[in-house]
């Protein structure tokens, strides 16, 4: 099976670093980690991946829902978010996605 590329957005750099070593292991490529929604787009732009791991509570001037809705919108990159929320109305907002 070839090697996917993947961009971990996540603004805790412990758990971006172990999931990128995880990924790794499992023989594909992190091609980027972001740490706030201006990098993740950036870093989608550039190198176009064929899978994105997303955290909804990131820094920046959008958060993980709303970078997931521009994901959506433009690229139609598939996406898997990654947050410790479960509350009613964050799986809500995440539904619509």
């Amino acid at each position: 099976m070839p090697s996917k590329k993947i961009i971990i957005v996540e603004d805790e750099p412990i758990i971006s670093a172990d999931l990128a070593g995880h990924i790794r292991k499992m023989g594909h490529l992190v091609v980027g980690r972001a740490f706030n929604s201006e990098k993740a787009l950036d870093l989608i732009a550039i190198h176009q991946p064929d899978l994105i791991l997303l955290d909804i509570n990131i820094k920046g001037t959008k958060d993980g829902v709303e970078v997931a809705k521009v994901i959506n919108e433009k690229y139609k990159i598939p996406f898997i978010f990654i947050t410790s929320y479960s509350d009613a109305e964050t799986l809500d907002r995440v539904k619509v996605t």
